[in-house]
């Protein structure tokens, strides 16, 4: 009975030792330690303003039937009813609608291109503006971001976001992507990266990203891969442009009120070389000639490129291939024939950054620099 009673008495000795030890460990340990949140994931105490600037395209479309998910119409919905329609945005951050066109992508122009730049760039200037969402056709939309990506003179963050589905069809795609876009815009990581695009829960670069499918909702791609996702909310960031943007580069948007013509030539087997003659005839100041494999020249093309360099047309060497490096003097005498190389840059793009280039130089030298450099 004594062993027992002696055993009963050391336990409880023991039981009081711990909770005594419990308290004074709950005493100086913090009352409630943070749980550490993904880099991008901490939302602001204060709902950022953006402005929402519609310019058309499918997320603004409509069909005739929930079952329309490819043919509809599109530009035919208000930026303003397509932001009443996602209510969720509200409890993200404090939105306002600006309609400053309503058209299909494939109708931009570099007339409208410099219109939406300048405009972007004075609501970027205002400090109650702490981000832009720019609705827009998937069409383009990878040659309009990349031009703002090369143009905007501010780090906030400017995203542009479109649809493959017009809202009125079963698994329209508008909502969501429109709503990770004013997530993205609104959140400080995503300062300082350049004009991004969102879709598809994906972050892209305006530089890199291009729509590879005429329908699929996972249609964009970067060569490189994604910046980040938007994943239940979180803006997750995991790489970041390697190449100048924005307030790293040499073009400033409201310095800028024209775009020399730049010609896109693609090329095939028996590509007729009146191509090429038609675009110096028509104005062109460069023709990117959009050649087969690593920019190949098909021996009956070189003679016309030559001609039209020799009238002060910049001839610039991409490839159809949609990724890759185009290697100067590999595939043709680039130093010889006063030719340029587009380095990865798609077609498209490379237009628009010829463009650019042009409105400050018209050296073959320097205008490779450029594409070797953005």
């Amino acid at each position: 009975m004594k062993r027992t009673a002696h055993l009963k008495s050391l336990a409880a000795l023991l039981l009081s030792a711990s909770l005594l030890s419990g308290v004074a460990h709950a005493q100086l340990a913090p009352a409630s330690a943070p749980t550490a949140a993904p880099a991008g994931a901490t939302a602001e105490a204060r709902k950022a303003n953006i402005v929402i600037i519609g310019t058309g395209g499918t997320i603004a479309g409509a069909g005739a039937s929930a079952t329309n998910t490819a043919a509809y119409q599109s530009a035919v919905v208000p930026v303003d009813k397509i932001i009443a329609s996602v209510p969720e945005i509200s409890k993200v951050a404090n939105v306002k609608g600006e309609q400053i066109f309503q058209i299909g992508s494939e109708s931009f122009n570099n007339e409208r291109l410099l219109k939406l730049g300048k405009r972007v760039s004075e609501l970027l200037k205002q400090p109650d503006v702490d981000g832009i969402v720019i609705t827009h056709g998937t069409d383009t939309i990878e040659e309009t971001s990349y031009f703002l990506n090369l143009t905007l003179k501010s780090d906030k963050p400017v995203v542009v976001v479109g649809s493959m589905r017009p809202g009125t069809a079963l698994g329209a795609d508008g909502a969501l992507n429109l709503y990770d876009a004013v997530l993205v815009a609104s959140n400080p990581a995503s300062r300082g990266k350049g004009t991004l695009v969102v879709l598809n829960d994906e972050i892209h670069t305006g530089r890199d990203v291009t729509k590879t499918n005429t329908f699929k909702t996972e249609t964009f791609r970067s060569p490189f891969g994604p910046l980040g996702y938007v994943v239940e909310g979180r803006t997750l960031f995991y790489r970041i442009p390697a190449r100048p943007h924005t307030m790293q580069t040499q073009w400033d948007i409201d310095k800028i009120d024209k775009l020399p013509e730049v010609a896109v030539v693609y090329a095939y087997g028996n590509v007729n070389p009146a191509s090429i003659d038609a675009a110096v005839k028509n104005g062109a100041k460069a023709i990117v000639y959009a050649a087969t494999g690593n920019g190949s020249v098909g021996d009956y093309m070189v003679e016309p490129l030559k001609a039209a360099r020799a009238k002060g047309v910049q001839i610039v060497r991409a490839s159809r291939t949609g990724s890759g490096v185009v290697v100067r003097n590999a595939e043709q005498p680039d130093d010889k024939y006063d030719w340029i190389v587009t380095d990865d840059q798609l077609p498209q793009k490379a237009r628009i950054l010829m463009a650019l280039a042009l409105t400050q130089t018209n050296d073959p030298k320097a205008l490779q620099q450029i594409f070797w450099k953005y």
